[in-house]
């Protein structure tokens, strides 16, 4: 079985990010990239099914900018297979919005067909927590979102959920689409050999042309601007004054 694995580039989630003066959008000049932790996740879960023997080929896949090689190589040096890039810009601040993606995607399994496809359940830049839920649609796909324990039976995947009220567990006929949660797994770090390894393994690149998917964005973005800052607190001598301040501020 083949699991298809989307991988994306994002802004590293130590570095601090930076709104530009002008409120377009956010700063990248100089900031450190790397892959989204969320599908870092999944990639870890994908080679941990192929150690098992549940998978025979771990394939990743990027759509964006050509830079997104280092963010595929990351994910061979992990332990992926093969790696397909799909350029869909050539701009760094034009983030492809789900739909795109997600037809890309769709177009990539009809093409590799495999049994299983794990996403990360959402992007820590713009977080939509979108792709995967569309993927499964576009393909018809069953699917099991906020995987938080995934187990391979045969023909079927038994995927333990987090939601509001707690854990769900569910059972989905493969091939699926399920989006890696936080708890998933810990993501393994690549090793210097396995690096230098990763250098020879197949990089196909692609274009969203390729698979006749337009990516002109649908959605405008006004304005983007840094979070209020949060004033500092007061300290209190008693419950009295705290409810007199909750009642001043309207907090009660």
């Amino acid at each position: 079985m083949k699991v298809l694995v989307p991988v994306k580039r994002v802004i590293d989630y130590n570095v601090k990010v930076r709104v530009k003066a002008d409120g377009t959008g956010v700063d990248l000049a100089n900031v450190k990239m790397s892959m989204n932790p969320f599908d870092e996740i999944a990639v870890e879960e994908a080679i941990r099914l192929k150690e098992a023997g549940k998978a025979d080929e771990v394939i990743v896949v990027s759509v964006g900018v050509k830079q997104a090689q280092e963010t595929l190589r990351t994910a061979l040096a992990m332990g992926a297979d093969r790696a397909i890039l799909v350029t869909a810009t050539d701009d760094v601040h034009t983030d492809i919005e789900p739909l795109a993606v997600a037809k890309i995607l769709a177009a990539v399994a009809k093409e590799e067909n495999p049994g299983l496809i794990i996403a990360g359940k959402q992007a820590i830049d713009n977080d939509m927590n979108a792709t995967g839920q569309m993927l499964a649609a576009l393909l018809g796909w069953g699917q099991a979102t906020f995987a938080s324990e995934v187990a391979i039976d045969g023909g079927s995947a038994t995927v333990t959920r987090e939601v509001d009220g707690g854990l769900q567990t569910i059972k989905v006929a493969l091939p699926a689409v399920i989006s890696a949660d936080l708890r998933l797994n810990e993501p393994r770090y690549a090793s210097l050999p396995n690096i230098m390894k990763a250098k020879k393994k197949p990089l196909d690149e692609k274009t969203a042309a390729d698979y006749g998917v337009d990516v002109t964005p649908r959605l405008t973005v006004v304005k983007t601007s840094e979070p209020p800052v949060r004033q500092a607190g007061i300290k209190v001598g008693s419950v009295d004054e705290l409810v007199a301040k909750l009642k001043e501020t309207g907090a009660i």
